[in-house]
């Protein structure tokens, strides 16, 4: 099962995250938003130093798979007119790779000392009641799938076998990938719909056309 998660630097300008890693740097574009609950909720964290005070914040960026080989394995089972044995394979692939990333976040918040001294039991964890979030790309808090590019050029992730596509689907398809935010304030939220405006100033701090960043926020418009 394997997984990346070195913990690159970032230094901010609005919502453009400047993540320099060591195998390359990178930019990421995140919607700014789109409503006073991210506002508030963004005001908090690391990620909005802004890059004039010459300071650096960190965040998290992870990608781990336990999808590798798992198309070879479910091709062999329906070859056999076994779906029932595919379709479970996939399911625990699936299963697996949330358990995976749960793990490293684990061990992340160990390595950055903040959460050392966790003693949570399992009902606790599941209910995710340890410091910090990992938010995903396409998810409410994230809904911009194209971040995956940077992300996994930065983390190199092609290295352990995992690629998006043109449409920024993850394969394997048993994947997960995401960043960490450690303050102790951090909550999941959903981004809200957003203003002609507001796409507009997405599409200029991205530098795409702005049906780009139409067809990338279209959820939502």
């Amino acid at each position: 099962m394997p997984g990346v998660t070195p913990l690159p630097l970032s230094r901010t300008e609005t919502m453009t995250a400047l993540l320099a890693g060591p195998l390359c740097t990178s930019t990421a574009t995140f919607p700014e938003v789109l409503s006073t609950a991210l506002i508030a909720f963004l005001s908090r964290f690391s990620i909005t130093q802004p890059k004039s005070t010459g300071l650096s914040d960190h965040l998290g960026g992870f990608a781990v798979t336990t999808g590798i080989g798992l198309k070879e394995l479910c091709d062999g089972f329906r070859a056999k007119q076994d779906d029932y044995n595919a379709i479970m394979a996939e399911a625990l692939a699936d299963r697996l790779a949330e358990a995976f990333a749960e793990y490293l976040h684990e061990q992340v918040r160990r390595q950055w000392r903040y959460g050392r001294d966790e003693k949570l039991t399992k009902e606790q964890l599941i209910r995710e009641e340890y410091r910090g979030i990992r938010p995903a790309p396409g998810y409410p808090a994230c809904p911009d799938h194209a971040v995956k590019a940077p992300l996994f050029a930065l983390l190199d992730a092609e290295a352990i076998g995992m690629t998006v596509t043109e449409s920024y689907a993850m394969w394997p398809a048993a994947s997960v990938s995401g960043f960490y935010l450690a303050h102790p304030d951090s909550r999941y939220f959903a981004v809200g719909r957003i203003g002609d405006d507001q796409l507009r100033d997405f599409a200029a701090r991205d530098q795409i056309p702005l049906e780009d960043a139409r067809r990338r926020l279209a959820p939502n418009l």
